[in-house]
């Protein structure tokens, strides 16, 4: 089982949890009976992340350090991240919800390079084998919530959308630069949990990226053109990523 297997796992047990323990504490009477029935209403987010990318390489013979190597690379490390959001909600029908819901996420990967004839992938100057690279993409997603009857103060929903996103982070200063923006689709469930004075709502959500993120290598700024090999064993790479947010309306 692979370490972002684990971490996973461990991000469902967080929200199980989360869920379990939010609605112990919603047990009594009927919380906010009415604030279902708003035409629009508002709210905020806080959430954590799991991002990776998803890398085709370029399979493409390269110069390194005299002879042509081929160089695959991947994803081999992620650290969680932190994402914030507005939320703004509009009642189509009972059961149907339109929400747009902007927001700014945090997050790191660590792409790792290595050489079919397993000798050191470094550039000049030496870079290593592994750089990582961080984003603070601006999320402009578009949603439909599809909500099941309620019951108590219990109520479940799957949700799916799309939207584009824009980096507000660029490091010209490492081979791996990514492209400013990127269109994705999402889709993930949650439950609406009422207490007496707002709504809690934890969901997990599953988000495909469909640009290409990396940027070609003109785009970087003062690294040698020795350095290229890293972007050029990369045909391109998209953005996946896992979502736990939890939802204050």
């Amino acid at each position: 089982m692979s370490i972002e297997d684990l971490k996973i796992q461990r991000l469902f047990i967080v929200f199980a949890l989360s869920i379990i323990t939010c609605s112990t504490s919603a047990q009594g009477g009927m919380n906010r009976p009415y604030v279902d029935d708003k035409l629009f209403h508002f709210g905020f987010q806080l959430g954590m992340n799991f991002a990776t990318f998803m890398i085709h390489d370029s399979e493409q013979q390269l110069m390194m350090a005299g002879a042509p190597d081929t160089i695959h690379s991947r994803v081999s490390s992620v650290m969680p991240g932190f994402n914030v959001g507005f939320v703004s909600d509009l009642r189509l029908c009972k059961f149907l919800n339109l929400r747009f819901c902007p927001g700014l996420q945090f997050t790191s990967r660590t792409i790792t390079f290595k050489s079919a004839s397993d000798r050191p992938v470094k550039g000049s100057p030496p870079l290593g084998d592994r750089i990582d690279v961080l984003a603070i993409p601006v999320n402009l997603p578009l949603y439909l919530k599809f909500s099941a009857e309620r019951m108590g103060n219990f109520r479940p929903y799957v949700i799916g959308g799309g939207g584009v996103s824009f980096n507000t982070s660029r490091d010209r200063e490492k081979p791996i630069v990514l492209n400013l923006t990127d269109y994705f689709c999402e889709v993930g469930f949650g439950v609406d949990l009422y207490f007496q004075w707002f709504k809690f709502c934890p969901e997990i959500t599953y988000r495909i990226g469909f640009a290409n993120q990396l940027a070609p290598w003109s785009a970087v700024g003062s690294l040698t053109e020795a350095d290229g090999f890293y972007s050029a064993s990369i045909k391109n790479m998209t953005s996946h990523c896992i979502c736990l947010t939890f939802n204050f309306e």
